[in-house]
């Protein structure tokens, strides 16, 4: 039986990856509102329920290194043109154990569903839950084929004393029995160095495609 993108994400939390061969799988959507591209080293995934032939094609007509091709900018802009989705940024894809434990902040859940974090995250995700803590806020919700997704927001007046560090860390507390996931533009440095530091590790980039 054929791997879904979910058996991929799975493995890959167990750090078991796709063989690094150069090649490129394509697999369907979880769900229609996610489609794209991760690269793994020397193995790409792209789920989308597109034809697979006209994305073979397309990233062979690139002419380009096929360890870049999927991340081209020409192969992203094709695949928006041909889905009418829309794409933000190339991010570093990172996931984090569970961890055992209560978080050491203080979190109050935020129920209030007009509250912008939370009208934003549901816009990505599913199941989605907020916690405030003094100067951050704290998301966790289902996202690309039903990953346990984790994003947070740190204000500008409390930076360098480690919150966000604190707040990634949480999340792994919250998570239950199962890996927590994280999308970080590349060009954060401070966001991944506190990801890192909370025991997250990289295992890939990737270009999410979403509806308008």
């Amino acid at each position: 039986m054929a791997e879904s993108l979910r058996d991929i994400l799975d493995a890959a939390a167990r750090g078991v990856f796709p063989a690094a061969d150069g090649g490129t799988t394509v697999v369907p959507q979880h769900g229609s509102r996610d489609a794209g591209v991760i690269a793994f080293t020397a193995h790409s995934v792209v789920f989308t329920d597109e034809d697979p032939r006209w994305v073979r094609k397309t990233l062979d007509g690139l002419g380009c290194d096929p360890l870049a091709a999927t991340m081209h900018a020409r192969f992203l802009t094709a695949f928006m043109e041909r889905t009418g989705r829309t794409t933000d940024t190339i991010d570093v894809l990172l996931t984090g154990a569970p961890l055992p434990g209560r978080p050491e902040l203080a979190l109050t859940e935020v129920a209030d569903p007009g509250h912008p974090r939370v009208v934003s995250a549901r816009r990505r995700r599913d199941d989605v839950r907020v916690w405030a803590a003094d100067g951050g806020v704290l998301v966790l919700g289902r996202g690309v084929a039903g990953r346990l997704e984790v994003a947070v927001e740190v204000a500008e007046a409390v930076r360098h004393r480690r919150l966000g560090r604190r707040l990634v860390t949480a999340a792994r507390q919250l998570a239950g029995d199962e890996p927590v996931w994280a999308q970080v533009s590349a060009g954060n440095a401070r966001g991944l160095r506190a990801f890192q530091a909370a025991g997250y590790r990289a295992v890939g980039s990737e270009a999410l495609f979403l509806r308008p």
